[in-house]
């Protein structure tokens, strides 16, 4: 996937329930939130955790690796995108699943080979926003 134009691109706002995910992604981290009460692990940010309803919540940075858990290829022109391009659905080694795109990969069925490792890369869009995209693992950790 190369980006047309970035000028095109829908910009997130970032609220006080993202903004650490936002200031995350521009220190190139996902970062997540985690229930202290119950351990549960989520995406996306909420002030309290969807698993018991606590308000008691950290922040932490996730290990940026992921699997691609499901895909589907956009044959449709965007603005912002040189086509075609995969719209993802990608399950962090930490659980929750996240939508994103993939980059550095053909986008072809043939190259997205569900569950295939990933990792993590940001574009800055902006000044104050990076976007977070994934490609293939370029080194695969055996005993993982």
């Amino acid at each position: 996937m190369q980006l047309a134009d970035r000028s095109k691109l829908s910009r997130p706002i970032p609220t006080p329930e993202t903004e650490h995910f936002w200031a995350g992604t521009r220190a190139g981290e996902i970062r997540l939130q985690r229930c202290d009460d119950c351990e549960c692990i989520y995406f996306p940010p909420r002030p309290f955790c969807p698993q018991c309803l606590s308000k008691a919540i950290s922040v932490f940075a996730a290990s940026g690796k992921a699997t691609l858990y499901s895909y589907v290829i956009n044959e449709r022109p965007h603005p912002a995108f040189d086509g075609p391009y995969a719209i993802a659905v990608v399950e962090l080694e930490e659980g929750p699943r996240l939508m994103t795109n993939l980059v550095n990969v053909e986008q072809t069925p043939a190259a997205l080979i569900l569950d295939m490792p990933l990792e993590v890369v940001f574009e800055a869009i902006t000044e104050e926003i990076s976007l977070p995209y994934f490609q293939p693992q370029t080194r695969v950790e055996s005993g993982s």
